[in-house]
């Protein structure tokens, strides 16, 4: 009978992890109760709270008004470039704006102006719901002309890549995908999606939340025309921290963002009457950027670019590795199900396991068991686990109080009705 994993292995690997000194860079990361949400929101580091409050103070409370004239205006492209350097970006073509909608809402209007005979947007049932209600939306205020296409899973966990090239056509005119699917976590191949999209003549958007920061990317490799993402997930960017769009400068002087604001026109203090886009990147600004939330993702980007991605990665895959060993020894048995890829080729940052009273035992885990996952329609509950911030033993837990939610009868505690937040 094989040995069932237990606490003590999973505090050996910690004493063997290279990046397990992170940790400590962040605010409370050593409490209770166990934070499984990374892929939702991102811890605090310590350096934004130092770096915010020099800004508050210094900048905005001493400098006023003059500090625009000392790093605020140039702040998007300048941690944008940062930012590039783990998406796989060459400097000036990232911006950090506006969320990951408007600026999906921005780069996808541009990308159907470039394909103007083209009628079809071709996406997945797996993309994360908001991108595809702004996919319908575009198709509506531009007169109900183009139709999007969904692919279907076989699985509801991955979308075949076979599926994913058959619906791609002559009159597709944007293929707009996920990278890392939001409730499996399955990664879908960039650079062969990509390159199927160009045989066809169609343009591609890729949304980089849920990968970001996490596992990485090669968007200039891979000849990929657009892009977004949002930074308060593993960029670990804060509450409504702002989105960044990546435009390829294939397409800077065709690509017009539709929101002509002022800090994209090309001379924004020169307050001309008629709009005249910024060269570059620039002209997928709009409005005054928040300086205060690009205070806050500034040394969180810095710090993920200092660690680099590489290391990133190994420790991610070894934590959902070692989080689906546990699920086959520890939770199959008691009901659970995988809801999440096996292959490491194949899987992001996060894991899904899956059970029929997921919703009331992911409501155990938080009121009763001191794990904070988060739960994803059908039933769902996800494991986000952040390479900087969370332990082997940290996993060994929850897997432990996963089992126990069931084998106790903790979740019988708790509804089955929904709450507004889940």
């Amino acid at each position: 009978m094989a040995l069932m994993p237990d606490r003590a292995a999973a505090l050996a690997r910690d004493a063997a992890d290279p990046l397990a000194a992170a940790r400590e860079q962040f605010v409370a990361a050593d409490s209770d109760p166990i934070y499984m949400d990374g892929n939702s929101l991102g811890r605090l580091p310590r350096a934004t709270m130092t770096h915010l409050r020099r800004v508050v103070e210094d900048e905005w409370g001493t400098q006023l008004i003059r500090g625009w004239g000392t790093g605020w205006y140039e702040a998007p492209q300048r941690i944008g470039d940062r930012l590039g350097t783990l998406l796989g970006a060459a400097a000036g073509q990232v911006v950090m704006c506006d969320s990951t909608s408007v600026n999906l809402f921005k780069v996808l209007l541009a990308a159907l102006a470039l394909r103007p005979q083209r009628r079809t947007i071709v996406s997945d049932v797996l993309n994360f719901p908001s991108d595809l209600y702004l996919a319908q939306g575009c198709a509506a205020l531009l007169g109900g002309r183009h139709h999007l296409r969904l692919v279907p899973s076989h699985d509801s966990l991955t979308i075949s890549a076979a599926d994913l090239a058959d619906a791609i056509d002559d009159d597709t005119a944007v293929v707009m995908l996920t990278h890392v699917a939001f409730k499996s976590g399955a990664i879908h191949d960039m650079a062969a999606i990509t390159a199927a999209a160009h045989a066809a003549g169609a343009l591609v958007i890729w949304d980089l939340s849920h990968s970001a920061g996490v596992l990485p990317i090669e968007l200039d490799a891979c000849r990929v025309d657009f892009a977004v993402g949002c930074s308060y997930k593993y960029l670990n960017g804060g509450p409504g921290a702002p989105g960044y769009v990546y435009v390829n400068a294939a397409w800077h002087e065709q690509a017009l963002s539709p929101i002509w604001g002022w800090f994209g026109q090309h001379q924004p203090f020169g307050f001309a009457l008629d709009y005249t886009p910024a060269a570059g990147i620039a002209r997928f600004l709009a409005g005054t950027p928040p300086i205060l939330a690009l205070a806050a993702i500034e040394p969180a980007v810095e710090q993920l670019a200092e660690v680099g991605i590489a290391a990133i990665r190994a420790k991610s895959l070894a934590l959902t590795g070692y989080a689906i060993e546990l699920f086959d020894a520890l939770l199959a048995p008691v009901g659970y199900t995988l809801g999440s890829p096996r292959d490491p080729a194949r899987l992001g940052g996060h894991v899904s396991v899956r059970h029929p009273a997921g919703y009331q035992i992911n409501r155990a885990l938080i009121e009763r068991l001191a794990v904070i996952p988060d739960f994803r329609e059908p039933d769902n509950i996800r494991l986000g686990m952040s390479p900087l911030t969370t332990r082997f033993v940290d996993v060994w837990e929850t897997a432990d109080r996963l089992r126990r939610a069931v084998v106790d009868g903790h979740y019988q505690a708790f509804a089955a009705q929904r709450r507004a937040v889940t």
